[in-house]
């Protein structure tokens, strides 16, 4: 029978990483003393919030930059061009909101593949595009 355990949130962060990975050892680094396997771990999992709060305060990423300003250049009446990375930074995959004249009388599917067209070079090393289309309500 497997054991279960369970971690309770008001237990020490010695307890989750002596749970983790036994009483004072990790694996590949040997024997290491409790109070620098806490403090590691207090660090570790911080870094994802980190980044959360650092991308929520800093600009546009390189990727977001380029693929607005080909979104700029092909469509110069839009009056609202939004991209975002939402790959985590790594720019594999964007969604794009984009607000223009150019859509008017036009099916979603051909807006999309008007975007899809303008950003034909910036596609090839993407994963994959979110496009949210629109026209401007006067």
């Amino acid at each position: 029978m497997a054991s279960q355990h369970h971690i309770a949130p008001q237990q020490p962060a010695a307890a989750l990483v002596e749970w983790l990975w036994g009483p004072a050892q990790w694996p590949a680094l040997g024997p290491v003393a409790p109070c620098s396997a806490i403090a590691l771990f207090s660090v570790l999992w911080q870094l994802p919030l980190l980044y959360c709060v650092h991308r929520l305060f800093a600009s546009q990423t390189e990727g977001e930059l380029q693929v607005t300003q080909v979104l700029r250049e092909k469509f110069p009446r839009a009056t609202a061009i939004k991209v975002t990375d939402i790959s985590g930074g790594c720019g594999a995959m964007y969604e794009i909101k984009i607000e223009s004249e150019e859509f008017k009388e036009k099916r979603t599917v051909q807006q999309h593949q008007m975007v899809n067209q303008a950003l034909k070079e910036e596609i090839k090393g993407m994963h994959g595009l979110r496009i949210f289309t629109s026209v401007p309500k006067h």
